[in-house]
C-alpha cells in the first residue's frame, strides 16, 4: 500500500469499512522518514526551534541583572539573593508544573494547539514582568514565565521528532535544543548594554530587557502559525485525511525544491486503531510496566544535566564577582564565551549522534564533561585559575555537557509511544529539573555565598558526579535509536500490528 492512509478490516487485512472496525492502515511514518531535507523542514526548525533562544535569553538576562535589580532606585524592592535563589527556583518550579500540565494537553489536543498556547503564556508573563514593583509580584511573573517555557519543552520536542526524518533526527534535535545558547549569548551582550547607566536609567534597563523577549516571541509566533500539526498524531486521533494533506504538501514541496523523484517508501504500513486519550495513571503504568529500564535512563540523564545547568552554570556570574573580583557589568562578556562553547557542542558533535550512535556519544559527552569538571574543581581549589582560565575550563566542560544535555530531551522523546510522548518528556523534565533545578540553585548559591573556595569546589564536584553517573547509566542501558523510526523504537499503543516495542 503506497502513499495511502485507509480504513482496514482487521480480519480481512485489507482496506474496508469505517476506522472503528479494525483500524487505519498508514505508511505516513515511513513517508516522512524518507523525505530529503527541504524548505518544509526549515519551516519547522525555524518556527519551533527558535523558542530555545527565548529561554536562554530569559535565564541569562535575569542572572546577569540580579545585582542591578537589588540596587537602590531600581524601582523594585528585591535582594540579589532573592533573584539568584528564590526567583530561579520559582521559575524552574513553574517550568515543571507547566511541562506536566501542557504535556498532558499536548498528547490529548495536539502539538500545534499547544505550541501556540504555551508561547502565548510565555509572552504574556514576560511582558507583565517588566512592570514588577516588589519581590512577590516578580516571583509570580517568573513562575508563569517558566510555566509557559515548560509547556514549550513538551510540545516542541514531540512535534520536532515526529516531523524530522529518522536519519537526521539526532543532529537536528541537538542543534535545536542547543540554540538555547544563542539566546544566552544575546542575553549576555544585551545585559552589558542594559546595565550601562549612561545609556539607561537604573529603573529602566532591566525592564527593557524583558521587552526583548516579548518582541522575539511575537516574531516566532507569526512564523509558528504556518507549522503543521504532526501527521503521526493526527492518524492516531482518527484524522487521517488531515494527516494525508500534511504529508502530501511536504512531498510536493520537496519534489519542487529538489527537482527529482522522491525515494521509495520502505517497510510495511502500520495499522492504527483510534482509542480514547490516556490519563496520567494509564501513562504511568505504561512507562513503568513496559519500559522500566528506559524510565531509569530518562531520569538519570535529566537529573544530571538539570543540576549542572540550573545550579552551577546559571550562577557563574556570582562566581566571577565573588572569587575573581570581576565587575558586575562585565560578567556578560565571560558568559558570552561560555554560551559559544555550549552552542558549538551540539552543532559540531550532533551528526555523530546519528552516525557513531546514541549510546557511545551520550555516554561519552556525559562522562567526558564530568571528568573535565572534576579537573576544573581541582584547579579552582588550588587557586590556579583566573577569571579567564576559569572561563576557558568551563567552556571545555560545557562543549561536551551541552551536547549531552540536549540528548536527554532527544532520548525521552524517542523511546516512548506516541500517545505518551509529550507527557513523558514533561514528566522526566519535571522530575529531573525539580531535583536539580530547584534544589540545585538553593544548594549552590548557599555554598557560593559563603565565599569559601572549598564550598564552591564541593558544588562543582556534585555536578560532575551526577553527570558521570548518568553517563555510566547510558553506557549500561542506553537505547540504540540512531536512524530508526519512532514506531520501531516504541510502537504506538493504538497499533494493531506493525512496529515493535
Amino acid at each position: 500500500m503506497a502513499n495511502r492512509t485507509e480504513p482496514i478490516d482487521r480480519e480481512a487485512g485489507k482496506p474496508a469499512g469505517p476506522p472503528g472496525g479494525g483500524g487505519t492502515a498508514t505508511d505516513i511514518p515511513a513517508r516522512l522518514d524518507r523525505l530529503p531535507w527541504s524548505s518544509w523542514h526549515w519551516r519547522i526548525v525555524i518556527g519551533l526551534g527558535t523558542v530555545w533562544i527565548l529561554d536562554g535569553l530569559e535565564v541569562t538576562i535575569v542572572g546577569n541583572m540580579a545585582a542591578r535589580l537589588a540596587e537602590q532606585g531600581s524601582g523594585i524592592s528585591i535582594s540579589t539573593t532573592q533573584v539568584t535563589t528564590v526567583a530561579a527556583a520559582v521559575y524552574v518550579a513553574g517550568a515543571c508544573f507547566g511541562a506536566l500540565f501542557f504535556g498532558w494537553l499536548t498528547d490529548r489536543l495536539g502539538r500545534k494547539r499547544l505550541f501556540l498556547l504555551t508561547l502565548a503564556v510565555y509572552l504574556a508573563a514576560t511582558a507583565v514582568t517588566a512592570f514588577s514593583w516588589n519581590a512577590w509580584f516578580f516571583f509570580l511573573c517568573r513562575f508563569f514565565t517558566g510555566f509557559g517555557i515548560g509547556g514549550e519543552y513538551a510540545a516542541i520536542n514531540s512535534a520536532i521528532d515526529e516531523l524530522i526524518p529518522a536519519r537526521l533526527r539526532g543532529r537536528i534535535d541537538l542543534v535545536i535544543n542547543g540554540s538555547f545558547w544563542i539566546g544566552a549569548g544575546l542575553g549576555a551582550f544585551a545585559s552589558i548594554a542594559l546595565l550601562d547607566t549612561s545609556l539607561f536609567a537604573t529603573d529602566l534597563g532591566w525592564r527593557l530587557a524583558f521587552g526583548i523577549g516579548v518582541v522575539l516571541g511575537l516574531v516566532i509566533l507569526l512564523v509558528r502559525r504556518h507549522v503543521p500539526e504532526s501527521p503521526r498524531w493526527l492518524v492516531v486521533h482518527g484524522r487521517a485525511d488531515e494527516a494525508e494533506a500534511v504529508v502530501a504538501e511536504a512531498e510536493r514541496i520537496t519534489r519542487e525544491r529538489t527537482g527529482a523523484p522522491l525515494p521509495p517508501v520502505d517497510g510495511e504500513p502500520i495499522v492504527i486503531r483510534e482509542r480514547a486519550p490516556l490519563g496520567f495513571l494509564a501513562i504511568a503504568r505504561t512507562v513503568v510496566a513496559r519500559y522500566p529500564r528506559r524510565a531509569v535512563l530518562g531520569l538519570s540523564l535529566f537529573v544530571g544535566q538539570a543540576f549542572l545547568y540550573n545550579a552551577v552554570t546559571f550562577g557563574y556570574a556570582v562566581i566571577l564577582t565573588t572569587f575573581f573580583d570581576v565587575p558586575e557589568a562585565d560578567t556578560g562578556y565571560y558568559f558570552a564565551v561560555i554560551a559559544v562553547g555550549n552552542f558549538l557542542g551540539p552543532l559540531l558533535l550532533g551528526h555523530f549522534f546519528d552516525s557513531v550512535g546514541r549510546k557511545p556519544m551520550i555516554a561519552g559527552t556525559y562522562i567526558g564533561s564530568g571528568v573535565l569538571l572534576f579537573g576544573t574543581a581541582a584547579l579552582f581549589q588550588q587557586g590556579a585559575l583566573s577569571a579567564a582560565t576559569m572561563t576557558a575550563c568551563w567552556t571545555a566542560v560545557l562543549f561536551l555537557a551541552s551536547a549531552g544535555a540536549s540528548s536527554a530531551y532527544l532520548t525521552v522523546s524517542e523511546i516512548f509511544p506516541l500517545e505518551t510522548r509529550a507527557l513523558c518528556i514533561a514528566f522526566f523534565y519535571a522530575v529531573g529539573t525539580a531535583a536539580g533545578g530547584i534544589s540545585g540553585p538553593l544548594l549552590f548559591n548557599g555554598l557560593v555565598s559563603t565565599g569559601e573556595v572549598s564550598d564552591t569546589t564541593l558544588a562543582f564536584c556534585v555536578g560532575a558526579s551526577l553527570m558521570t553517573v548518568a553517563g555510566l547509566v547510558e553506557a549500561a542501558i542506553g537505547v540504540r535509536a540512531e536512524r530508526r523510526s519512532l514506531e520501531d523504537l516504541a510502537a504506538p499503543l493504538s497499533a494493531v500490528r506493525g512496529g515493535s516495542a
